[in-house]
């Protein structure tokens, strides 16, 4: 009765999402980024010269809106290059196929920003099922799963000692007019705040976020703790 019931609140969509993308990906790829990130830099020296952005930047839109091609999405993101495949044989697949790309973010100042970045996949599905009559799915439940996503994810993440210092989440509402360079500034802000992070901390000195980029505390006061997935089994109380 109580897994009918949650099935039918939708409760354990994004809960399932945030679990599968990092059991199946996460996992697996971010324990060997930083090794891929020494092996490029030592081949391009002039790249990536900041130490403290070498993570996977994952994005994730509140709208589920994920686009493809970053470089169409803002002019001021270019592709560069990928990093080393890794390949292994997952699931019956032989030599799956696992890689990142780097981009370079071009700033207000004309200076050129380097790092990994792409958006969380699982987030398609959630925008898929919106659109899907058979899953009766809304605007307002997409929504609410998008932001319950992230928490899942980063409370995961946060427990995860292999992927410890190898990723950055960055959450964000797009905003109602669309502005052309809205990406490219939601990453830089990142990227600057990872560099001054230290310091920072420091000096008692917190720099705040865009009014678009939501943070977890932000986001635990939109979603009620009754809406969370529970427990499915009675010996567990």
């Amino acid at each position: 009765e109580m897994s009918e019931m949650s099935e039918r609140s939708k409760q354990n969509v994004a809960h399932g999402l945030a679990w599968s993308y990092y059991i199946g990906y996460l996992k697996i790829v971010l324990p060997r980024l930083k090794k891929l990130m020494e092996e490029f830099s030592r081949a391009n020296p002039n790249v990536l010269a900041r130490r403290e952005t070498w993570k996977l930047h994952i994005l994730v839109p509140l709208s589920c809106d994920v686009c493809d091609d970053l470089e169409k999405a803002d002019s001021n993101i270019q592709y560069l290059k990928d990093l080393t495949e890794t390949t292994l044989t997952r699931a019956g697949t032989k030599n799956r196929v696992y890689k990142h790309s780097l981009y370079a973010i071009r700033d207000e100042d004309n200076k050129l920003w380097h790092c990994a970045v792409e958006f969380a996949t699982p987030l398609q599905s959630l925008y898929a099922m919106s659109q899907d009559e058979c899953a009766a799915f809304s605007r307002e439940d997409r929504l609410e799963q998008a932001k319950l996503f992230y928490r899942t994810l980063e409370e995961i993440l946060k427990g995860s000692k292999e992927c410890a210092g190898t990723y950055r989440l960055i959450a964000y509402e797009e905003l109602e007019e669309a502005e052309t360079h809205f990406l490219s500034r939601e990453i830089l802000w990142h990227l600057r705040q990872q560099c001054h992070e230290e310091y920072a901390i420091c000096e008692g000195n917190h720099p705040r976020s865009p009014a678009t980029t939501f943070s977890s505390t932000e986001l635990n006061l939109q979603i009620s703790e009754s809406d969370l997935p529970g427990p499915l089994r009675s010996d567990c109380f």
